[in-house]
């Protein structure tokens, strides 16, 4: 394959795939309990479709940084050993943003859903418990470093064993099952169905970035055995 095909390898699956999500999102905001409310002069659905595009913006930065540098060795080319630094403060500024809109967006939203209040707060805290336990399972087992894809820039972790304690004892894929689960609390906290909406396209999509980016990746980093070896 060529260099712009392995970079592109499965975005026609990307593409496709958040179409179909972002044409759901759309029927789910055109709903007035979805549109309702503002923050700070801001309305509903401005916060709604920022936090949509941010998500967006997010995964596609990932998808070029990741599969650029994997296939042409671009980031370390044009900013040395600052390249995988650099790239992990974009990815971390874009994934804290990601959890700040959707936090913003229930609370511009909250009391849109008709449930019982004290039972959704206890939902929110029951599904933060795995949130909790994944971040703290990839600090002390996984590192910070591998779950931002340092495997793409540094060959030495090509190497290291998967690793099978803490959280991913039950699934190799903890980040995209238990770790997106707290973008789910604050619409559980603020009783927001536009929050809901927004937690279930970034769930939604994450799974995307997965078929799409991190498996053909995982596949051409470790080969086709290995990572089929790893798991569920």
């Amino acid at each position: 394959m060529s260099q712009a095909a392995l970079i592109y390898e499965k975005q026609w699956l990307h593409a496709s795939a958040l179409v179909v999500l972002l044409a759901g999102l759309a029927v789910f905001g055109d709903f007035d309990s979805v549109r309702s409310g503002q923050l700070w002069g801001i309305t509903t659905p401005v916060w709604f479709w920022l936090a949509a595009t941010v998500a967006v913006a997010h995964q596609v930065y990932v998808w070029f940084c990741w599969r650029t540098q994997l296939h042409g060795s671009l980031l370390t080319r044009v900013l040395g050993t600052g390249g995988f630094p650099l790239y992990a403060v974009g990815f971390s500024i874009l994934g804290i943003a990601r959890v700040v809109l959707v936090l913003t967006l229930a609370i511009s939203n909250r009391d849109t859903l008709q449930a019982n209040p004290t039972a959704l707060k206890l939902l929110a805290l029951i599904i933060l418990v795995p949130g909790a336990y994944l971040f703290y399972s990839v600090k002390r087992y996984f590192g910070f470093r591998r779950a931002f894809g340092i495997d793409h820039f540094d060959e030495s972790y090509r190497s290291l064993p998967f690793v099978r304690k803490g959280i991913f004892r039950f699934t190799r894929n903890g980040m995209y099952v238990y770790g997106f689960l707290l973008l789910w609390v604050p619409g559980f906290w603020f009783a927001s169905l536009a929050a809901m909406s927004v937690a279930l396209f970034n769930h939604l999509y994450i799974w995307v970035h997965y078929f799409a980016t991190e498996l053909p990746d995982m596949k051409r980093i470790y080969g086709q055995a290995r990572t089929e070896a790893m798991g569920p």
